[in-house]
């Protein structure tokens, strides 16, 4: 149990960590206009990216139906490689533009392709439960800030309630994101969080996920679906970033979205408490209609407490 304990707090400390920076990256993205949609409060924009999330998803599946598990792992290697090369470059164009002027677009697009590629060859060759885990993590801050600065309010809310949905059709009804974390499990893909019960686990040495949860064997290890800590954090960055003409309202020199956006967070923390108590009982369980519930009560209960509006922000916006 004690272990149990450690690893709860470790996940729970992971995605602190991970939708924090996604908060620090966020400005970056906006002043670069790196948004997923031109017009952030379109509702069709949740619903398109559901749209992609079943069509890949799809294709793993078929991929591992078909037992062609190393497709599957160049497939998710080169995603990972370009999703760094995004998230790593505009941190660096502008931590290096002060220093080297226009050279910070040649010098940043270099170091975002060295550092990515180091890491992918890292995933590659050596997928140790911490590489994964810090590639994973970081790869999760830029996609959360991202689509974070791509969906108001209105379009968030809408995303998260599609996808907790979908979880937990997926998990308990069809299974198939069961049949999912096991194959990226023995491909040691990451796009997983890999939080180990004891110093000495290593992941590549992981059995098939699905053969220990029908044998009833105790897991040397817990996951959660890089899912888990982006979808509940884009509400977390859109809090602060939706929010933004709010900044003048201050609670005890604090800016009220940021107070919003930290209030969502803890929401979220909450959802995830609750969650881990099912987690316990050593079945699978869906993440996101507890984290998602979690994110979008602590959202609303800061909202209102800060801003004492009951608009919540929220700007309808149709197709």
């Amino acid at each position: 149990m004690r272990r149990e304990i450690v690893s709860t707090v470790a996940m729970a400390c992971s995605i602190v960590i991970s939708q924090s920076v996604a908060l620090l990256l966020a400005p970056f993205f906006i002043a670069a206009g790196a948004t997923a949609f031109p017009d952030p409060n379109n509702a069709a924009n949740p619903i398109i990216y559901v749209i992609l999330i079943l069509a890949f998803t799809a294709l793993i599946l078929f991929i591992v139906k078909k037992r062609r598990e190393n497709i599957l792992k160049y497939i998710i290697l080169g995603s990972m490689f370009l999703s760094m090369i995004f998230v790593f470059y505009i941190p660096a164009l502008f931590g290096l533009y002060p220093f080297v002027g226009d050279l910070a677009f040649n010098l940043a697009l270099v170091l975002s392709l060295v550092v990515s590629g180091i890491l992918t060859f890292a995933l590659f060759k050596y997928p140790e439960w911490y590489v994964v885990d810090a590639v994973g993590i970081s790869v999760a801050a830029g996609v959360t800030a991202i689509m974070g600065i791509s969906f108001t309010i209105f379009p968030t809310l809408i995303l998260l309630i599609l996808l907790a949905v979908y979880d937990a059709i997926s998990v308990y009804k069809t299974k198939h994101m069961v049949t999912l974390a096991d194959a990226v499990a023995a491909e040691k893909l990451p796009i997983l969080l890999v939080i180990p019960k004891k110093l000495d686990y290593s992941y590549k040495d992981q059995e098939s996920i699905k053969k220990q949860i029908s044998s009833g064997e105790e897991r040397e290890a817990m996951f959660m679906g890089l899912g888990d800590m982006i979808i509940p954090g884009v509400l977390v960055v859109s809090a602060l970033a939706s929010n933004a003409d709010k900044l003048s309202t201050l609670v005890f020199g604090i800016p009220g979205p940021l107070i919003v956006s930290i209030g969502t967070l803890i929401g979220g923390l909450v959802g995830f408490a609750v969650l881990m108590k099912f987690v316990m009982k050593g079945n699978p369980q869906a993440g996101l209609p507890l984290l998602n519930s979690g994110v979008i009560m602590g959202y609303f209960v800061t909202y209102y407490l800060v801003f004492q509006e009951l608009s919540f922000g929220i700007r309808l916006g149709w197709f």
